[in-house]
């Protein structure tokens, strides 16, 4: 394959990953909490191309990050809904572990535990259960202390990271931890607001605006690589008309 047509498909192959990428985005757009994937961009090089009189760069995804930018907070009303405004994630507890999360929209079970939509337990600090009286109105303080007429629940566990490099979304609105020697901090100067949620940061605008890019350079690198297979053509029926 010469150099324009390999360019050309590794181009390609780059765009497709990247609008998967940005089908997922697009998809989740309204889901409170959902931090969007976004392309680190390298060129490869194959050993064999180190020769200087022919070295070509191909470019290729060379892996896709967490966009973990805060999202738009609203109001809703509700006072088992909270949002993190700064840094951090609600610790959840799930069948293989903690999880991590930035979708505050959390309800009372039949038992009383504060859960998840998807059913997993809030943490508390020390991997605490936090049990609520559905009864008695909720205060979550800035801080996130839960309290109930004036009497301390438990505490919410927010962790934080100093490092993403070891964190892997698990479904559509968790992060897990898939470095062992990655641990959860406190954060610094991160608030609880209590009866308000955290948006998705990324938006249909956005992501429309980057599909029709995308898009467009797809055509681009198709065109590339038509081109590149017509001038082959050419040359294969050129040598053909001179060896006759």
């Amino acid at each position: 394959m010469d150099s324009l047509t390999a360019i050309a498909a590794s181009g390609l192959r780059a765009r497709m990953e990247s609008l998967d990428l940005l089908a997922n985005n697009v998809a989740n757009a309204s889901t409170g909490g959902y931090k969007a994937d976004r392309e680190f961009y390298s060129l490869y090089a194959a050993p064999e191309a180190w020769d200087a009189e022919a070295l070509s760069t191909m470019p290729v995804i060379e892996r896709p990050w967490i966009d973990l930018s805060q999202g738009v907070i609203h109001s809703t009303g509700s006072p088992l809904d909270v949002a993190l405004s700064g840094s951090g994630f609600f610790s959840v507890s799930a069948p293989g572990g903690p999880l991590y999360t930035r979708n505050g929209s959390f309800r009372l079970a039949k038992d009383g535990r504060l859960i998840t939509s998807d059913g997993y337990a809030v943490r508390g600090t020390a991997g605490a259960v936090l049990k609520l009286d559905s009864s008695k109105p909720v205060e979550i303080r800035e801080d996130g202390t839960v309290l109930q007429d004036g009497v301390v629940a438990g505490k919410l566990d927010i962790a934080d990271f100093t490092s993403t490099a070891g964190l892997a979304k698990q479904g559509s609105n968790y992060l897990r931890v898939t470095d062992p020697a990655l641990r959860p901090t406190a954060p610094s100067g991160t608030s609880v607001e209590q009866g308000k949620l955290e948006a998705s940061n990324t938006g249909s605008a956005e992501a429309a605006v980057r599909l029709v890019s995308v898009m467009r350079q797809f055509e681009m690198l198709q065109k590339a690589a038509s081109l590149g297979a017509d001038m082959n053509r050419r040359a294969v029926e050129e040598v053909a008309k001179v060896g006759s």
